[in-house]
């Protein structure tokens, strides 16, 4: 039973890729994103992909009463490795002169996750929200939907083999349970693990079953809608839920869930009821859509990498015609890639054996390069000329600088005769607990002690986790009542959080001593790399100036140390600053609450400095306001030297 073709379906693969395309492009028009629902392409790409497959599985079923997996997998290869691994083979050199090794080997493990099939559970388990900045800047991200399909691809004929020769009867019910539980499974995951449920087959198999359900009831029928009034208005309608979709959903919305039936109930409706007479389908099939549709799995492995580079090398930023030259590219290669590797590797004509051994043989290429790059560390030896005291490795430093406070911050006072000092807040509440307590000899007549020792989870923080339940906790905490002081240390970067921040003064003013501590320096996180490596304006000093400083990490002078502060002056975030600081300098006076500014030892205003690295050449940030262990060391001594605490 031969399979028609049908040239709407690849119009439907025209919108699907293009919006996927676009959506990822980050396209801004007036400070409007006008395809920001995009991602919705992939779920219309799934039910595609659900009809066609079973629409293949059941006529070879129905007809020989049998099934092939040997021949149905072959298809598979054919179609899927050919395209996929020449696009692996051409980023490797691209990553070797852009990454460093804590991205490299991020890199590195994503392609070798891809060509498992399980890149979804990767970039789940390694904490990547999809539609983040960071994600924008993984070439290989784009993959996890790659891994869901061939997940499907791999159950599904031998569970649709069994149904078929076991229980042929309930073929229907089977599939409408199995896209219900899953629907109703990715509604609730939705709300609750929302990563999860983004990447994972049991959460979209209800989307590739919609697509088998039709399949399904075309074959057994042998005709798909014969009533020619819905098959005139049903298909403008799919139309509509479809382009909706893309307009109006956004990256806010619950997905995928109940609201993403909409597109797939678009996508069906098209596929049901379209015919050649009727003119949504006459769009469909235009050449233009049609030509796209062709090409489309070409353009969706092709446009997301060369994205990631063109941003990672700000090839595009700020350049019109950059971007539309960029355009062009991935167009070019998208349609040699059909022309000259997918239609090749799917012709019968071509031997599965050579086509094989091609494609086992480019496949070890990556795979030992990449394996090569994790054994290797992403190469960071390319770094020993630079890095030899200070650690490339941001967040290390970030892990490193949590775990002390972690280990050492038992909540309990142990001296009753010194002055006991309870420090409040999030992340910057960290920060001056490893200032002090690295200090301790400076600091004879205090203790201290941050409230909470298992990361911001049971911290008192000023964000949306404050509640009248935290806050009766922390006030029936043991070491609140034995508290003198609390000194509050928190990033307010909202009216709320200030709110709130009030809410805790006049609950506790009468009772405690409270200090409130300024907002710290913020520094700009625009330099070129940041988003992609968590480069510190320190770590950016010294990748730039490698060529003319021979070993600058590990044989800083004097005046490369002044050179690093006086960058850090210059590249304060001085607005956001004096604006949060302001609003605690009324809360202060509103309350006759003592405010200390941290600026005061972060910087020496006369001499136009503001620490980025010690005197032993350590950096003192692991991001654009947290401090290394060593940063905190090294301010602690400062804060001693200037008495800044004055209690």
């Amino acid at each position: 039973m031969k399979i028609n073709y049908r040239p709407e379906i690849d119009g439907l693969r025209a919108i699907a890729v293009v919006s996927v395309v676009l959506y990822h492009a980050q396209l801004s028009i007036y400070g409007i994103k006008p395809f920001q629902g995009g991602y919705i392409g992939v779920d219309i790409f799934f039910v595609i992909s659900g009809y066609l497959i079973t629409s293949i599985i059941l006529k070879e079923l129905f007809t020989k009463g049998t099934l092939s997996l040997q021949l149905f997998y072959e298809r598979r290869v054919r179609r899927i490795l050919p395209a996929l691994l020449l696009v692996m083979l051409t980023s490797l050199p691209f990553a070797w002169l852009l990454f460093l090794p804590n991205t490299f080997i991020d890199f590195s493990k994503s392609i070798l996750y891809s060509l498992g099939f399980t890149s979804n559970l990767y970039f789940h388990y390694t904490g990547q929200e999809y539609g983040a900045v960071s994600g924008l800047l993984k070439p290989f991200l784009h993959t996890w939907s790659l891994s869901v399909e061939e997940q499907f691809y791999i159950l599904f004929p031998t569970f649709l083999l069994i149904i078929f020769k076991f229980f042929r009867k309930y073929i229907v019910p089977i599939l409408l349970v199995g896209f219900t539980v899953s629907l109703l499974f990715a509604d609730w995951g939705s709300k609750n693990y929302p990563s999860f449920n983004f990447y994972v087959l049991p959460t979209r198999g209800w989307q590739l079953l919609a697509g088998s359900l039709l399949a399904y009831y075309e074959i057994n029928l042998g005709h798909r809608s014969k009533n020619q009034k819905l098959n005139l208005i049903l298909p403008f309608i799919g139309l509509f839920l479809i382009l909706h979709s893309i307009v109006f959903f956004d990256d806010k919305i619950f997905h995928p869930s109940l609201f993403t039936l909409s597109p797939v109930i678009g996508v069906c409706l098209i596929i049901w009821f379209s015919q050649k007479n009727e003119i949504i389908t006459k769009i469909l099939s235009m050449k233009l859509f049609v030509g796209i549709g062709l090409i489309s799995y070409s353009l969706y492995l092709w446009h997301y990498p060369i994205f990631a580079f063109a941003r990672i090398t700000e090839f595009t930023q700020g350049n019109i015609l950059k971007k539309f030259l960029l355009g062009v590219i991935i167009l070019i290669l998208s349609i040699l890639s059909y022309y000259y590797v997918e239609r090749p590797a799917r012709n019968k004509k071509n031997s599965f054996k050579n086509i094989s051994i091609i494609l086992i043989l480019t496949g070890l290429i990556i795979s030992i390069f990449n394996f090569t790059v994790i054994y290797k560390d992403g190469f960071r030896e390319k770094y020993t000329n630079i890095y030899f005291k200070n650690n490339i490795f941001n967040e290390i430093l970030k892990d490193d600088s949590w775990k002390f406070v972690n280990n050492q911050n038992i909540q309990k006072f142990k001296n009753t005769e010194k002055l006991n000092i309870l420090i409040v807040g999030d992340s910057l509440s960290k920060d001056l607990f490893n200032v002090f307590i690295q200090n301790q000899d400076l600091f004879k007549n205090y203790e201290f002690l941050r409230y909470g020792n298992n990361g911001n989870t049971d911290a008192l923080t000023f964000d949306d986790n404050y509640s009248e339940k935290r806050v009766k906790v922390f006030e029936e905490s043991e070491v609140y009542s034995q508290s003198d002081f609390i000194l509050i240390s928190e990033y307010f970067n909202s009216n709320k959080s200030l709110d709130r921040l009030e809410n805790f003064i006049n609950i506790f003013k009468n009772r405690k001593k409270i200090i409130l501590t300024s907002l710290p320096n913020i520094y700009k996180d625009d330099y070129r790399h940041e988003k992609l490596y968590n480069l510190t304006l320190f770590d950016y000093f010294l990748i730039r100036n490698s060529d003319t400083l021979y070993h600058i990490d590990q044989n800083i002078g004097k005046n490369t140390i002044n050179l690093i502060n006086k960058e850090y002056f210059e590249n304060r975030e001085i607005n956001k600053v004096n604006k949060t600081n302001k609003e605690l300098e009324t809360i202060s006076s509103k309350y006759n609450i003592r405010l200390i500014y941290k600026q005061d030892y972060q910087c020496n205003f006369i001499n136009q400095i503001c620490h980025g690295i010690t005197d032993k050449g350590f950096k003192i940030h692991y991001d654009n306001l947290h401090y290394t262990l060593e940063g905190a060391k090294f301010f602690g001594k400062k804060i001693f030297e200037i008495n800044w605490l004055k209690f």
